[in-house]
């Protein structure tokens, strides 16, 4: 496959996540500047949630299910441009920025996030499907603590790490278990990424920006 040729600015069959998921709270990392780049991140122009339709239906049979046992669903990214994992590809090869490693990657060197896997040249969110998200209690209006931190790439992350307490590994599970029920499928790096197990677009990666003005109504 032809990586350039499958990128398009196309944007049917997207949706805002919030209007298919009510209540869901999103804290868009990489429209900030707090994440592991230390700036925002290149085709993010607002603080929202896009995904493919399939995907966003999906992920409401998951916050219903969550919602049932007090829990709601954090969204960290969805949908990310093409253009910002080129953003990501670009800072790894910049040796001298390391701003942000004390509180991202403490324990590896910036090659070493593409070699292990954190990050790609090429994303499943790019092809609208993914998503990185946490739990919060409803009692407390806090996130439920999973061990690690979203976007801590070190091997404490991995979702079946037993550095982590029992009571961190139960909540990881608790959390697998509702996706997975759902369609979603984890990988083995991240607790908070999953990407929809039938996706309706795998070979296309899309570049439109991240911002409901880009949907079509």
């Amino acid at each position: 496959m032809d990586y350039k040729r499958s990128v398009t600015m196309d944007s049917s069959g997207f949706v805002l996540l919030a209007d298919f998921v009510p209540g869901i709270v999103q804290e868009i990392r990489y429209y900030s500047t707090y994440n592991f780049i230390g700036d925002r991140v290149d085709g993010y122009e607002q603080p929202v949630a896009l995904l493919r339709v399939e995907a966003a239906r999906a992920l409401k049979a998951v916050a219903g299910e969550v919602n049932a046992q007090g829990y709601r669903l954090k969204v960290f990214d969805a949908y990310r441009p093409a253009c910002a994992v080129k953003h990501f590809v670009l800072w790894g090869i910049e040796d001298l920025d390391l701003r942000m490693k004390p509180y991202f990657y403490p324990d590896l060197e910036k090659q070493e996030l593409f070699k292990q896997g954190y990050i790609a040249s090429q994303s499943s969110h790019s092809r609208g499907s993914a998503v990185d998200l946490t739990l919060l209690d409803m009692r407390t209006g806090r996130e439920v603590d999973m061990g690690s931190p979203f976007d801590l790439f070190s091997e404490v992350s991995h979702p079946d790490s037993r550095a982590v307490i029992n009571e961190q590994y139960e909540n990881r599970m608790f959390l697998q278990r509702a996706m997975t029920r759902n369609g979603f499928k984890p990988i083995d790096c991240e607790w908070w990424h999953f990407s929809l197990q039938d996706e309706p677009c795998p070979d296309i990666y899309f570049e439109f920006p991240v911002s409901q003005q880009y949907l079509k109504r």
